[in-house]
């Protein structure tokens, strides 16, 4: 089960990285955080930082570089108007799928 839950959050990630943002600002580590606190607790940091990467290329989030107490400045992402229509598009597709497995799964009873 392990492994379909790994291959089924990989296509549900980004929109949910996009709706933590939607919520506050944050840098990888707090979204990491944030996530596992939500009980995806399997999730690694390199995962968050390279989707960051994906989504900061296609120009979904802003970022704006913060120093920090402890080293390098961080990079703060946060969700701009574009990335606001992909997660609006995000929550359409995924009410979408989550009916229709739900009526799947009724008729199966």
């Amino acid at each position: 089960m392990a492994n379909q839950m790994t291959e089924m959050l990989k296509g549900a990630l980004e929109g949910i990285v996009l709706a933590i943002l939607a919520e506050k600002p944050a840098y990888g580590y707090e979204i990491t955080a944030h996530l596992r606190e939500r009980g995806f607790v399997d999730i690694a940091e390199g995962t968050i930082y390279a989707l960051l990467v994906r989504i900061e290329r296609r120009k979904i989030v802003d970022v704006e570089k913060v120093p920090s107490d402890k080293g390098p400045p961080r990079k703060v992402y946060s969700l701009n108007p574009q990335g606001r229509r992909e997660l609006d598009e995000f929550w359409k597709t995924w009410s979408f799928l989550a009916e229709r497995i739900e009526q799947l799964h009724e008729g199966m009873k």
